[in-house]
């Protein structure tokens, strides 16, 4: 008998698989450089090229274009050398890897997980595939730049995911679907979710078009084994368990059920055996199914430090709801019943699908095990009664293990249970088929064929399994391994029969002809055939082997004879090598198992070996092994396990709000990173030729730029690299000695073009820091003067030095505009001038230096600035989030799911999407109306100033630092619209009257009508907080913004603050009502989570009675009648006569209640907050089971709260009603949120594939890769690559479109993509458009190719084209690189007249203008000029026209009407697409990396010490009031003149989760997910400084915008003036009601009575400082220094 492990290890780099057809090489390898950059290189099996996935080192998002050349190559060692430049030198570390096994970005770190070392456990299996299992993980550290605070409990959680022990345990298969039984019928990339383990950490490579790049990783045990022996042909054998998902945790924290339906310690068991066959032979296959896990109902078990046993309890209260799921979701998966029907087999079949429960529990009197049997009899016995399972048979069997053991002996025990198994065995039955490797011969398959994309051949299976075993002890360990291990047993020696492998010891055969047994027919080995006699019609056997024949069955055998034998009956007549073979799995199995649920390797496993003649040595051990394994467990259990549970639900991404309450798990993306580029130059006094282009070279890290000394600010244009919505700006500043000199403020202005910017933030305050450090400027997009002017100051009842702060919702939210297609991005940074003497260098000459330093690290632009004798080296970022273009013109993933909702949007909005294209306007909800451009009357000084051509006849003033309000907001004003000049009366930036929605007339009245409906006619009556909050419910139902309703109610007269809710309540009653709603947000959080998870594997939805809120209308009153609650309504209006007739019964005093008087879902959650208060907001976990589908997440005792029924308002305490209403007017704020961020998405799209157009429907979203879009493109461009394609490429400068052509963007657009017949046009009084196109890189241009519009040309409308190259925004430095006159190109193309025919096969009708020699740009101007009306651009009015002065008004017009344009008179200027073709640079080129002997001079000069430092003022007193936000400073009188302040950065953070979900649990997805709702309302802090004078009077000296940074971080600010005062008082301003303290760290008594987090307490926070020259104040004073 020959034994052996097939399972070989691998550790080389690459690796070779035989399977499916043939071989593959499948490697990843991960270089560091020593820039501190991460790529990720794959060479996938499925694939001939390999990959390169970049981690951005900034936020931790993963990059990947599909760009030759760039991110895709030929084969690895390609990809390695065009990172490393062909040097190895550059890398810092090189890590080879077998699998990518997941990535996640988290706060500081990008973690990568790989797996460096696997074994192939399962080589090849029936049909090819082999299974691997990770032998050796490795977790790869990336530290990311990003500075979003974190809090220590989030960072130290992020610490411990990587101790999640991952080796050898978790296993996966590249090319087949092991994730359902045996074979699957499903492709292996659309897996069973229940068992995949790593779904959360591979969401990234999906979210990048790479979903295969990542395994599909499984939990459990996956081996295979040979056997065979006594001349018998060989078989192999294979264990597969899979772990279940559903309930994750260990011993003490995931028992029974949870809400998921899911119970502890869930495994499916598959014992898959084959024949190896030579190639081109069948390979016959049987498989067995079972499973083992808790007893599915509620309940736990607590650990007593002094008991030896747990003590376990059930529910009190519905401890079997859940569990009829639980058998429906194995009844759907074990359900084959319609086998026969399927595959027109032969299987007997089965009513019903039969679920039976092997119980091993003890069950005799006074063991602590004998309540679970009892409640277990009886929820089989609820469930049968319940008739929810019509179709399954559920059967429990109470077999006592433990005591049969002591009673009967091992052997006797295993004689019982084979009893016992013997009739459910045989009516689940086993599954048997063949693997046929040519599907020629599916013909002759009786029975159902399995054919997929993974394998050459099919599956023909002949039977099915019908139901499924399952076994159970208290933990589903020990007990349950081994009664399984013979259970398995017997069926492995029927399959082992049926294949022809007889395992008989002396290969008796029954006399008897048994050629079938019970309905049952026999199998025939390998290479027998059955026929009937053509004359008597009696079958007969023939064996091919030996080309013989017989009557009788080769294999007359009874089936499951070995049922019937004892067990020396078994032993004698069975051959025990296959037997040990099977038990050694077993063991390791289980041992896998046990480890993963308690920490130990499993106990009692002695029993397995009892077939070994060596099992006696096995008990001797056996006794003090499960001793130590006892000790082992109890300290796991009660030391690690809640660390272990908390590594388990990170790692399957669940209830990350409570781990990980503040890091971003959809991380942002870096737009400026190269191939971005800079559009304007930098003026260099240093000689150099380039202007600024060798500054974004990552060889130029060491580049100084030194500014003209005439520069009072420096300005840096970033053009992005791809359209996004930007959210914040990072700032990494470096410095020399000296830190006092750099910019103090800056600007920020975007938009989609240069004639488009908007001033987004002005004068955020840069503060000095260490070197290093990084800081983020939040962007919360233009908002109108007019919005900041009603919403805020306005709105405040005792005026505007009244501060009043939104603890409960942001009631003065003010709206900024988003636009994802942000292309243009400007900074403006100021010199700090005040109290400083510029420099003087050599010769009595004074100005000030300005040194600018771009450099890419990290692929990202660094900004070095030096003001007055200094320098700022800042990484200038700019992170945003960019849509999925490159899905939505390929119709997949994200892409296809946005283009989706874009319809559905628009056919419920028909009115939205009617022609507005080229327009930068507002895309808010409330208002679709795109704001046209505006004339600014700076708008000339502004564009001098931009391309640097001609004087500043108004130059840009220092900003005024301190609060904007009504009276500086022209201040505002100066560039919040566009700056463009005003198009005629046909250009789209006048929007149609369609496209105007105005709900706000009609809105605001309405919300008028139902404030006096409160309120009374006269308006006199207040609002209390309920009929407040209702009101704001009203509001957001109706669509209006904060700022719409302010307007609204001052012109009524009514102050906006008199019914904020915030100001309606105590202080103590708010600080109450916030934790109550925090904790309802959180729970809602957990069961939004739980019931998707709940719903993997069922069809059936939950019908809630009520929502989870259930608020009622303004208005709406109790039915009265029969409800016997009758709630009072806290509106005072008279009942509107809306009533519901439907009554429930109240689930805690049980009278019958109407939905007015029941409260909402949510208050079921939080049912015992009254007596025990939130003990648990954080989503905690009670005793007995994870915090992972808990039904008692927010208890800490035995009691459970039920979700099914109902609860009245009596019986709900007042701060639950409240906290409800004000999760719900919070989701509808996130609501109105999600709702802006959809529409300007679609706007987005709208702009570029214009969904507005005929059958844009149907035609927007088409793929555009397609074989033949690929092959015109190629010819379309001579062979080359193309340039200037959308979202790489766009527009310089807007252009002008008529109304209803399509967008000018999709000129750009992929060949392919948009509507088949729609075009671009220019109005009809433009006869000119100019086009000036920023490539997607610098690029060698071949030529341009513009694709002819539908319509074709006519004789009026045929231009001139001229075209430009140049790398600079002026049109002076631009080279002309031809002109072509159309005309005389269309006389030898006659096809390009008139429309074109409808076959789709020919290549679109084109121009194609070739230059002489390519040439080397990045941006490309082409002009389209009508040469009939070349001067109709200077329009005098309609009744004049220059033309006429040429030509004669009598002569016979004779040329024909265009077919572009709308008016059939004018003719005008049309194109379809245009293509620009070439060759990009992959590599920065000609770039001189000497050093000039200047700059070694300048450095020197700037590492000298600064001549000031800034030394401490002594305080004579500190006191803080106002929860700390206010902070008093009282000085000495001898105190020195004070010059700033230092601010440590506070350590609170801003939570992920502010409410409870506001999206359907069949909907929700969130890879939708576009925009965080941080990111669309940015919270922003201020620290306004205020000085007592000595007339006594408080005078505001400056107010600074924080910015973000890492918590701790020493910021430095300068006063305007220095400043001689007794007081110095700082407040904080802005959101603070935003931030939280990190609940990680939080414990329950720790709770403060205050709703503001501590950790922006200015308490002991705050110092000022005066600047003196170290050596004056001698050594002492150096003490001092800060």
């Amino acid at each position: 008998m020959c034994v052996y492990n097939i399972g070989s290890f691998i550790t080389s780099a690459s690796f070779l698989i035989e399977g499916g057809g043939g071989f593959r090489d499948t490697s990843a390898v991960v270089l560091i450089l020593d820039s501190d950059e991460v790529y990720i290189i794959i060479s996938l099996y499925s694939r001939t090229d390999t990959q390169v996935i970049y981690v951005d080192p900034t936020t931790g998002s993963l990059r990947y274009s599909g760009k030759l050349g760039v991110d895709v190559f030929k084969s690895e060692r390609e990809a390695i050398n065009f990172i490393t430049n062909g040097s190895k030198w550059l890398c810092k570390s090189t890590i080879y890897a077998k699998a990518i096994l997941g990535y996640a970005a988290l706060g500081q770190f990008g973690l990568l997980l790989v797996a460096s070392k696997v074994a192939a456990t399962i080589p090849n299996l029936p049909g090819g595939g082999c299974v691997y299992t990770v032998v050796e993980s490795q977790w790869i550290k990336i530290p990311l730049q990003s500075s979003q605070a974190v809090g220590k409990g989030e960072a130290n959680n992020i610490q411990e995911l990587p101790l999640l022990n991952i080796d050898g345990k978790h296993y996966f298969c590249e090319t087949r679907d092991i994730s359902r039984p045996f074979p699957s019928r499903m492709p292996f990339d659309q897996p069973d979710d229940e068992f995949v383990w790593n779904g959360w950490l591979s969401s990234r490579f999906k979210s990048i078009g790479l979903p295969q790049h990542c395994v599909i990783l499984l939990q459990g045990f996956a081996e295979c084994r040979s056997f065979g022996g006594l001349g018998q042909q060989e078989g192999l054998v294979a264990l597969i368990a899979r772990r279940s998902r559903l309930h994750p945790g260990t011993r003490y924290l995931a028992r029974g059920l949870n809400s998921c339906f899911g119970t502890g310690n869930e495994v499916e068991c598959e014992q898959l055996v084959w024949v190896p066959k030579k190639t081109g032979q069948s390979v016959p296959f049987s498989t067995y199914i079972w499973r083992r896990g808790t007893i599915p109902m509620w309940w736990g078990a607590e650990l007593k430090i002094t008991a030896a046993e747990a003590e376990i309890y059930v529910a009190e209260h519905d401890p079997y709801r859940g569990s009829a799921e639980y058998y429906q979701r194995l009844s759907k998966r074990y359900d084959a019943r319609n086998f026969n029907m399927a595959g027109g087999g032969t299987q007997k079949k089965n009513p019903l699908v039969p679920i039976v429960c092997m119980n091993l529990l003890r069950n005799a009197e006074g063991k602590s095990e004998c309540i679970l049997v009892h409640h277990f009899e009886e929820s089989v016995n609820f469930i049968r009664s319940s008739g929810k399972l019509p179709s399954a048979r559920i059967v429990l069997i109470n077999y006592d293990w433990h005591a049969s053991v002591k009673s009967n002996g091992e052997q006797r025990t295993i004689e019982g249970l084979w009893r016992l198994l013997k009739g459910p065995t045989i009516t689940v039955g086993i599954s048997e088929g063949d693997y046929l490797h040519s599907r020629q011969s599916i013909g002759n398959c009786r029975g159902e064929v399995i054919c997929t994309d993974e394998f050459e051949g099919a599956f023909c299976l002949r039977s099915r399994q019908n139901g499924v075993l399952r076994f159970n002890c208290a933990d589903s360990l020990d007990r349950t391994n081994a009664a399984s291990y013979f259970g398995a047993l017997q069926v492995f020696v029927e399959q082992c029969r049926r294949l022809g492998i007889s395992l008989d010891s002396d290969m008796a055969y029954d006399d008897r002809s048994a050629d079938s047994y019970n309905g049952y027919t026999a199998p025939l080995p390998p290479g027998w055939e059955k026929r009937s006699d053509a004359v008597t019609g009696k079958a007969y056997f023939i064996d091919h082997n030996t080309r013989t024949t017989t009557w009788h069955h080769p294999c007359p055998d009874k089936p499951w004879k070995r049922f019937d034998m004892t067990f020396d009956e078994f032993k004698r007549s069975t051959i025990l090598s296959p037997v040990s073979i099977l038990a050694d799995m077993f063991l390791v199995a289980g041992d896998v198992h046990a480890t993963l649920y308690t920490g130990s390797k499993a106990m009692h496993s002695q029993i397995l070996s009892i077939f070994n003649d060596e099992g006696g040595k096995f008990k001797q051990l056996a006794a003090a092994q499960n001793v130590k394994i006892t000790l082992q467990r109890r300290y796991k259990n009660a030391v690690v396990d809640s660390s272990r549970q908390k590594q388990l639900e990170m790692f399957l991404g669940m209830r990350l709000f409570k781990h990980l309450p503040s890091a971003a798990l959809f991380p942002l993306h870096v737009l400026s990173q190269l191939p971005s580029c800079l559009l304007k130059p930098i003026p260099n006094v240093l000689p150099n030729s380039d202007d600024g282009a060798s500054l974004l070279s990552i060889r130029r890290k060491d580049l100084v730029w030194v500014c003209p000394q005439d520069a009072d600010v420096v300005e840096v244009f970033i053009y992005l690299s791809e359209p996004c919505h930007i959210c914040q700006i990072l700032l990494t500043v470096s410095h020399g000695a000296d830190d006092t000199t750099f910019p103090s403020t800056v600007d920020v202005r975007t938009g989609r073009d240069l004639d488009g910017l908007k001033l987004v933030v002005e004068g955020a305050t840069l503060p000095r820091c260490a070197k290093g450090t990084n800081i983020v400027i939040p962007l919360p997009g233009p908002v109108s003067s007019e919005d900041m002017a009603v919403t805020g100051a306005g709105a405040r009842l005792n005026g505007p030095d009244a501060s009043s702060l939104s603890l409960l919702y942001d009631f003065e939210e003010l709206e900024g505009e988003l636009d994802f297609l942000t292309r243009v991005v400007t900074l403006t940074f100021y010199p700090s001038v005040s109290g400083k003497t510029p420099l003087t260098l050599g010769e009595p000459l004074e100005f000030i230096l300005l040194y600018v330093k771009l450099k890419e690290f990290g692929r990202s632009f660094v900004i070095e600035c030096k003001l007055n004798h200094s320098k700022l080296e800042e990484q200038v970022e700019v992170l945003g989030v960019p849509l999925p273009w490159k899905g939505i013109f390929t119709n997949q993933g994200q892409g296809a799911r946005l283009c989706e909702k874009a319809k559905k949007f628009q056919k419920q909005t028909k009115t939205l999407f009617s022609g507005h294209h080229g327009t930068s306007g507002d895309v808010s909800v409330s208002s679709v109306y795109v704001q046209p451009t505006v004339h600014n009357s700076l708008s000339d000084n502004w564009l001098d100033l931009l391309t640097g051509d001609g004087a500043h006849s108004d130059p840009l003033s220092q900003p005024v630092v301190g609060k904007l309000d009504n009276e500086n907001k022209d201040l505002l004003s100066f560039l919040d619209n566009p700056l463009s000049g005003n198009y005629d009366d046909k250009d789209v930036s006048q929007p149609p009257s369609s496209l105007v929605v105005q709900p706000s007339h009609n809105g605001a009245k309405h919300y008028i009508d139902r404030l006096k409906s409160l309120t009374g006619a006269q308006m006199i009556r207040k609002l209390n907080f309920m009929a407040a909050m209702k009101l704001e419910i009203e509001r957001l139902r109706l669509n209006l913004s904060a700022a719409e309703r302010d307007r609204a109610l001052l012109a009524v007269g009514t102050d906006p603050a008199s019914i904020n809710p915030n100001l309606l309540l105590d202080d103590l009653y708010i600080v109450r009502l916030c934790r109550v709603a925090n904790s309802l947000a959180m729970v809602g959080q957990a069961a939004l989570e739980d019931r998707i998870t709940a719903s993997l594997g069922l069809d059936v939805r939950d019908v809630d009675l009520v929502d989870f809120w259930n608020i009622s209308d303004i208005g709406e009153t109790c039915s009265g009648g029969i409800c016997e609650v009758r709630v009072k309504s806290d509106d005072s209006v008279k009942s509107s006569g809306v009533s519901t007739k439907a009554l429930y019964s109240c689930s805690q005093c049980g009278r019958k209640v109407c939905k007015v008087c029941c409260v909402g879902r949510g208050a079921l959650l939080l049912a015992s907050y009254g007596t025990r208060g939130p003990s648990s907001s954080n989503g905690g976990s009670g005793r007995g089971g994870s915090s992972h589908g808990s039904q008692h997440d927010l208890s800490s005792n035995n009691s459970f709260v039920t979700l099914d029924g109902v609860m009245c308002k009596q019986c709900c305490s007042d701060d639950v009603l409240d906290a409800l209403v004000l999760d719900y007017v919070r989701v509808l704020l996130s609501s109105r949120r999600s709702s802006r961020v959809d529409t300007a998405a679609f706007t987005a799209l709208d702009l570029v594939l214009g969904f507005s157009l005929d059958k844009a429907i149907t035609d927007s979203c088409k793929p555009s890769g397609s074989l033949e879009s690929g092959q015109s493109l190629g010819k379309l461009i001579n062979g080359e690559e193309s340039l200037a394609e959308f979202p790489f490429a766009s527009f310089l400068y807007s252009v002008e479109t008529a109304a209803g052509a399509a967008p000018a963007l999709s000129l750009l657009a992929p060949l392919g993509s948009g509507p088949q017949h729609s075009y671009w046009r220019a109005p009809s009084n433009c006869n000119c458009v100019e086009f000036a196109i920023v490539l997607g890189n610098i690029s060698d241009v071949s030529g341009v190719t513009l694709v002819v519009s539908p319509c074709g040309y006519s004789e009026a409308d045929t231009p001139m084209v001229q075209i430009w190259a140049s790398n600079k925004i002026s049109k002076e430095g631009r080279s002309c690189m031809g002109k072509w006159e159309v005309q005389s190109m269309l006389e030898s193309s006659s096809e390009l007249y008139g429309p074109e025919t409808s076959d789709v096969k020919k290549l679109p009708r084109h121009l194609k203008f070739l230059f002489r020699n390519p040439v080397r740009c990045r941006i490309i101007w082409i002009m389209l000029r009508l040469q009939i009306a070349a001067l109709s651009s200077v329009n005098f009015g309609n009744d004049f026209n220059l033309l006429s002065l040429d030509e004669n008004p009598f002569a016979e017009q004779s040329r024909r009407a265009s077919f572009g344009s709308i008016d059939n008179r004018d003719p005008c200027v049309h194109a379809k697409r245009i293509l620009v073709f070439g060759t990009p640079l992959r590599k920065d080129a000609g770039l001189s990396t000497a050093e000039g002997s200047e700059q070694l001079k300048l450095r020197n000069w700037l590492d000298n010490p600064p001549q000031l430092n800034r030394f401490k003022v002594p305080l004579e007193v500190e006191r803080s009031f106002e929860n700390d936000l206010v902070l008093e400073q009282y000085l000495l009188p001898t105190s020195p003149v004070v010059a700033g302040f230092r601010l440590d950065a506070f350590s609170a953070i801003r939570p992920r989760i502010t409410h409870s979900p506001n999206s359907d649990v069949y909907s929700w997805d969130p890879s939708c997910l576009l925009l965080e709702d941080r990111y669309i309302t940015p919270a922003v802090l201020y620290i306004q400084v205020s000085v007592l004078q000595e007339n006594h009077n408080t005078v505001t000296i400056a107010e600074y915008r924080i910015p973000e940074t890492k918590p701790g971080t020493a910021m430095y600010f300068d006063f305007p003036r220095k400043v001689q005062s007794r007081r110095i008082t700082f407040r904080l301003l802005g959101d603070v009601a935003a931030f939280i303290d990190d609940p990680t760290e939080q414990e329950d008594s720790e709770y403060r009575s205050s709703p503001l987090a501590s950790g922006l307490s200015l308490a002991n926070r705050v110092k000022l400082f005066y600047y003196a020259n170290p050596y004056e104040l001698g050594k002492w004073a150096s003490l001092s220094a800060i």
